[in-house]
């Protein structure tokens, strides 16, 4: 068994219209919603010791509208790096979100739809983009999880990696939103396959949860990504970040 290790907790804040919401399984029709206003969320995160946050522009990702606004109200608001992802498709979407205050992006469907486009948008902007990649399985999804395709997990991680990305937001997309814990076994396969980081998401529901991701999956696997578990008080992130930051 690995060596004890921290682990870095990223709390979610999951934008729709304007809200903090969570989706189950990325189901637009499963919604909860848990606060108006992100910005106060995104302070509470950062009050309670979270040293980065995760944005999500859902409506970004479904193609529906988008968040910019509250984007640059929460990185205005907080000292903290923001990374930020959902409906990057050109490198114009990659400046507004690091003009809105974003220190990271991540680009998802591009890597699957764009190739071409996503190899010289990394090119260009470096250690700033992290790709997503969100699996059912050995198979990606894009389109805010809608869009079945049948490009290989394996084949993309191999790919996005050759192309100098440094970090990848792998999602089982089967457990986001469910509270059933992380795919560790997933996790420790996709970090196995190349040397970039690896930030977990999609599962979390109790500490233990987080403790199987640091105890069962090699050191690339360096942080985690908590959503729900945390609006609805299953893990408290001041427990997590006490038994995770040691090791």
């Amino acid at each position: 068994m690995p060596t004890p290790r921290p682990l870095t907790i990223v709390p979610a804040i999951d934008l729709r219209a304007g809200r903090c919401v969570r989706l189950e399984r990325g189901d637009p029709e499963r919604e909860t919603r848990y606060d108006d206003d992100p910005v106060t969320r995104a302070r509470a995160f950062v009050a309670a010791g979270a040293c980065a946050l995760h944005v999500v522009d859902l409506d970004g990702a479904f193609g529906t509208g988008e968040n910019r606004t509250a984007l640059r109200a929460i990185c205005a608001a907080v000292d903290v790096p923001v990374q930020t992802g959902g409906g990057i498709r050109t490198a114009d979407d990659v400046r507004e979100r690091l003009a809105a205050g974003a220190v990271a992006v991540v680009m998802g469907t591009l890597l699957v739809e764009a190739p071409d486009r996503a190899r010289a948008i990394a090119a260009e902007f470096g250690p700033a983009i992290v790709a997503g990649i969100d699996a059912r399985g050995d198979r990606v999804a894009t389109r805010g999880w809608l869009a079945e395709t049948a490009v290989a997990r394996d084949d993309l991680v191999r790919t996005v990696v050759g192309w100098g990305i440094e970090r990848i937001v792998y999602t089982e997309i089967a457990r986001d939103g469910m509270g059933s814990g992380y795919d560790v076994a997933a996790l420790a396969h996709v970090a196995a396959l190349s040397g970039a980081k690896i930030t977990a998401s999609g599962g979390a529901h109790t500490l233990a949860d987080l403790l199987a991701v640091r105890d069962g999956t090699p050191a690339n696997v360096d942080a985690a990504i908590v959503g729900r578990a945390l609006y609805e008080g299953t893990i408290t992130l001041a427990d997590a970040l006490r038994a995770l930051a040691s090791s």
